[in-house]
C-alpha cells in the first residue's frame, strides 16, 4: 500500500506528546506498551509495496515504486525503444518469482531487494576497470572520473545489471545509488546463514551467503525494469533495444583517428596529415584539441585567427583528402563567448573554470548554445566533438550544493549531464542527414544509442581491456585509446588492441606520439593499422546488429553461448589461506577479463608488456588462429606464444568474417568496394553483411541491405561461398567478391 508521506503529520503531534509525557514518568508496567504503541505509529513512515509489473514491451517488464521523480534519465536521454528488433526477440514470461522482489519507501528514501540464487553471478553495474564479477560487492554509482578503485565512481555508472541466469534489472533513476551485490543477510530470511564456529567448523564462512541484491535510491520512489532472457545476452540485447539500439556509425568513425597537441596549428595539422600520408599509415579522423579556439579553460567555441585564420577551407581541403575533423570541448562558457551574455541567467549557481555551467535541460540554452555549435562548426564541416570533462572529479564540477535555474538538482545533473550533451549535440547531425562518432567523458543509463565512445585520463593497459569487457554489460562503448610508451613493446601492444576496439584511437595531445614514433616496431604497428581497415565490412555490419539486434559489438566471454560460468567461491578454509596476510580466508577472484569477443565470431586475447606467453580459455567446439587457420583448441584452456607481431584472435568453427582491400581511408559515401570473404573451420556457416551509404541516416528510411554470405559443403565434399543478391530496390556496394578458405 502507498504512503502519503514521509513524515508524521499533524494528528499525531498530541499522541505523540501523551507519550513523551507518560515515557518520562510512566505508571508500573505501562512502559513495554508504550514503546510498543510508539514503534507503530512510527512505522507509519515506512510505505511497504509489492511491485505490480506491467510488460512495458516484449520482454521487458516495469514496475513504479512510491512517487518516482519528475526528472529521470530515460528522461534525460529521451530515446524511443527499437520496438522492431524488441518483438523479435523469443519471450517467456516474468522471469523471476514476483513475491520474491520486495520495496519499500523509508523516510523519504526507496529500497528494492531482488533474489540471488547460491550459485548466480552478476555483471554490469556500469563501467568498471577491475572486476567483471560483480556479485560481493558494495558500490555508490555516481558518475565521476574513474579513480582506480571500483566503488561506483566512474564515467557511466549504469544501474544495470545482468545475472547469468539470464535476466537483468534497470533502475531509472538520476540519482547516486548504493548498490549491496550480495553482501547483506537478513535476519528473517528463509536463507538466512547458520551459525558456525570457527573455531571447530571447516565450513564457517567470513562471506556468509547472501540472497538479494539490495539497492537504495535517495528518493521517494522509482521506475524499475526487468528484461527476460533467456540468456545473460538476450537479457543486455533486450536493454540496449528498450534505449534506443546500439549507434550505427558513419564508416570514417570505424577508421583510423590521431588526436593532435594542443597548440597545433593550421600548418601543423597539414603537415601530420602529410606525414602519415607518406608513411602508408591510414588516416580518417583528426582531433583537434583546445588550442582551436581563441580561449578555452572556460572556452569561447570560437577559432582563434592565428592558428586557424580559414576555418572552413582548412576542413575542405582535409575531406579533399578523406580526413574528418573532430573538435575538443567542454561545455564551460568564457566571459569572452558570444554566448556568455544570452546565457547567463540559465546557467547554474557555481562555475567550472571560472566559466559558467549551462543548464541543459532548459530550451532557453539549448536552441542558442547548440545553434551557435551548429552555425560556427558543424555548417563549415566539423564532423563531430569530444566533449571532456563532464564526469569529474568532484573539486572540478560544480558541487552537489550547487543550484540550477530549472529546479533540477546538481545531483540529478551530475548524474545526466553526459547524457544530455550527447543527445543534443547529436541532434545537429541528424538534422543535417549526417552521421557523427565522437568522444564523451560520461553517459549513464539510457544512453545507448548515442554516437559516442568513452575515454578517460587512466591509462593501465589491463584495466582498460576489463573496461571493454564491462562496456558490453553497460550499453556503452569504450576505447582502450593508446596515448605513449616508454617501450617498443608497450607501444606496439596497445596499438593491437586498439584495432580491435570501438574507436581505434591515438590520443596524443599531450605526447606528440605518431604511430611511427618507434622505428623497430614502425612495421608492426602498420600492419595492424591496415588490418583495421581491411576488416571494415566486418565490424560496420557488427555495429549495425548493435544498432538493430542489441547485441554489443565487444562483449566479455561470459555472454559467448558455450562458456562455463562456474561458481564463484567467496571464502575458503583457514588451512587453504595465509591468515597474516588473508585473516578472512577471502578468496580472490577468478575472472576473465582479458579476453572478449569482437562481433559475432572472434575472440580476442591481448597481450600485454612483458609477456611472451599467456593462456586463453575457449568455449565450446573448435577454434581456429585468426592469421593462418589452424585449429587451436576445442572447448579447453590453451597456451599460446604469438610472438610481438600479432595479438592473438581466434574464430570460431564455421566463422565467416568479410573483409576487403587495404586503403589508407574507408570508402566515401555510396562507393563501391570490393569484399574478400574469409570463412573458418570445416562447419558450414552463414554471416550476414549490412550495407548503406555509410555517412547519411537515410537508412532510417529502409535504404540499406543485408546481404548472406554463406558456406555450404557441395556435392564433391569440398566447401564453397555463396553470396544472395540485394533484394529489389535496396543498395549495393559490392564490387570484385572472392573467398578464402582459411581452414581447407
Amino acid at each position: 500500500m502507498r504512503g502519503t508521506g514521509n513524515y508524521l503529520n499533524q494528528s499525531h503531534q498530541p499522541i505523540l506528546l501523551f507519550l513523551h509525557m507518560l515515557l518520562f514518568n510512566p505508571p508500573i508496567g505501562v512502559r513495554k506498551m508504550l514503546i510498543f504503541f510508539l514503534c507503530f505509529n512510527l512505522s507509519l513512515t515506512i510505505n511497504a509495496q509489492q511491485p505490480t509489473w506491467v510488460e512495458e514491451a516484449p520482454g521487458v517488464w516495469k514496475t513504479i515504486i512510491g512517487k518516482p521523480d519528475a526528472f529521470d534519465l530515460l528522461k534525460a536521454a529521451e530515446v524511443p525503444a527499437r520496438l522492431d528488433g524488441l518483438e523479435k526477440l523469443s519471450a517467456s514470461g516474468f522471469p523471476l518469482e514476483k513475491t520474491d522482489i520486495k520495496a519499500e519507501v523509508i523516510h523519504g528514501q526507496t529500497h528494492l531487494r531482488f533474489p540471488l540464487e547460491r550459485e548466480e553471478q552478476l555483471f554490469g553495474f556500469g563501467l568498471n576497470f577491475k572486476t567483471v564479477h560483480q556479485r560481493g560487492n558494495i558500490l555508490r554509482l555516481h558518475v565521476d572520473h574513474y579513480g582506480g578503485r571500483d566503488n561506483g565512481r566512474t564515467h557511466a555508472p549504469v544501474p544495470f545489471y545482468v545475472s547469468s541466469l539470464g535476466y537483468g534489472v534497470f533502475i531509472n533513476a538520476a540519482r547516486y545509488m548504493d548498490i549491496y551485490a550480495g553482501t547483506g543477510s537478513r535476519r528473517d530470511s528463509p536463507n538466512a546463514p547458520e551459525p558456525r564456529d570457527r573455531n571447530t567448523d571447516d565450513q564457517w564462512s567470513a562471506r556468509p551467503y547472501s540472497d538479494a541484491v539490495e539497492v537504495l535510491i535517495p528518493t521517494g520512489g522509482v521506475e524499475v525494469y526487468l528484461f527476460e532472457g533467456p540468456t545473460p545476452l538476450d537479457a543486455v540485447r533486450r536493454y540496449n533495444l528498450f534505449t534506443g539500439g546500439g549507434p550505427l556509425p558513419p564508416r570514417w568513425g570505424l577508421g583510423f583517428v590521431q588526436r593532435v597537441p594542443r597548440l597545433f596549428s593550421e600548418e601543423d595539422v597539414m603537415q601530420e596529415v602529410k606525414d602519415f600520408e607518406n608513411r602508408g599509415f591510414p588516416l580518417d579522423v583528426v582531433g583537434l584539441e583546445p588550442g582551436w579556439q581563441s580561449k578555452s579553460y572556460p572556452n569561447t567555441f570560437v577559432w582563434d585567427p592565428g592558428r586557424f585564420p580559414d576555418p572552413e577551407g582548412f576542413i575542405s581541403t582535409l575531406k579533399g583528402k578523406g580526413v574528418r575533423v573532430n573538435l575538443w570541448v567542454n561545455p564551460y562558457i568564457s566571459p569572452d563567448s558570444p554566448l556568455y551574455e544570452k546565457l547567463f541567467p540559465y546557467t547554474a549557481s557555481h562555475t567550472v573554470w571560472a566559466g559558467i555551467v549551462p543548464d541543459f535541460t532548459m530550451d532557453e540554452v539549448i536552441a542558442p548554445y547548440w545553434g551557435f555549435f551548429e552555425k560556427e562548426h558543424v555548417k563549415i564541416g566539423v564532423s563531430g566533438y569530444k566533449v571532456d570533462e563532464v564526469d569529474g572529479y568532484d573539486q572540478w564540477l560544480w558541487p552537489d550544493v550547487a543550484k540550477f535555474p530549472s529546479g533540477i538538482s546538481a545531483e540529478q545533473m551530475r548524474q545526466t549531464y553526459g547524457l544530455l550533451v550527447q543527445k543534443q549535440s547529436a541532434a545537429i547531425f541528424h538534422r543535417r542527414n549526417q552521421r557523427t562518432f565522437g568522444l564523451v567523458r560520461a553517459s549513464n543509463g539510457g544512453g545507448t544509442s548515442f554516437p559516442y565512445v568513452l575515454y578517460n585520463d587512466y591509462y593501465n593497459h589491463r584495466d582498460f581491456i576489463t573496461a571493454l569487457i564491462n562496456s558490453g554489460y553497460a550499453g556503452v562503448l569504450w576505447t582502450p585509446e593508446a596515448r605513449a610508451s616508454k617501450t617498443a613493446e608497450e607501444w606496439l601492444r596497445r596499438m593491437q588492441t586498439v584495432v580491435f576496439s570501438p574507436m581505434a584511437m591515438i590520443n596524443a595531445w599531450a605526447s606528440g606520439t605518431k604511430p611511427w614514433s618507434f622505428p623497430e616496431v614502425e612495421e608492426e604497428v602498420k600492419a595492424m593499422a591496415m588490418l583495421r581497415m581491411q576488416m571494415m565490412p566486418y565490424w560496420y555490419s557488427e555495429f549495425a546488429k548493435y544498432h538493430f539486434e542489441g547485441t554489443p559489438p565487444f562483449r566479455g566471454m561470459n555472454l559467448e553461448t558455450g562458456f562455463s560460468f562456474g561458481t564463484q567461491k567467496l571464502t575458503m578454509s583457514d588451512s587453504e589461506a595465509d591468515l597474516e596476510t588473508n585473516p578472512y580466508a577471502e578468496v580472490v577472484k577468478k575472472e576473465i577479463k582479458d579476453q572478449y569477443m569482437a562481433g559475432e565470431s572472434l575472440l580476442v586475447a591481448p597481450m600485454f608488456e612483458g609477456e611472451e606467453e599467456r593462456k586463453v580459455i575457449l568455449p565450446e567446439g573448435k577454434w581456429y588462429d585468426f592469421y593462418t587457420g589452424e585449429m587451436v583448441g576445442e572447448g579447453e584452456e590453451i597456451t599460446v606464444r604469438p610472438g610481438l607481431s600479432n595479438i592473438p584472435v581466434f574464430v570460431k568453427d564455421g566463422g565467416i568474417i568479410p573483409m576487403t582491400t587495404p586503403s589508407l581511408h574507408t570508402s566515401g559515401a555510396g562507393e563501391k568496394y570490393d569484399l574478400i570473404i574469409r570463412h573458418y573451420g570445416k562447419k558450414e556457416g552463414s554471416y550476414f553483411l549490412y550495407d548503406d551509404d555509410g555517412e547519411t541516416f537515410d537508412y532510417e528510411k529502409g535504404d540499406y541491405s543485408w546481404r548472406e554470405l554463406k558456406v555450404v559443403h557441395g556435392e564433391d565434399g569440398r566447401l564453397q561461398g555463396t553470396v544472395s543478391h540485394p533484394e529489389s530496390g535496396k543498395p549495393d556496394y559490392l564490387g570484385k567478391i572472392s573467398w578464402e578458405f582459411m581452414s581447407p
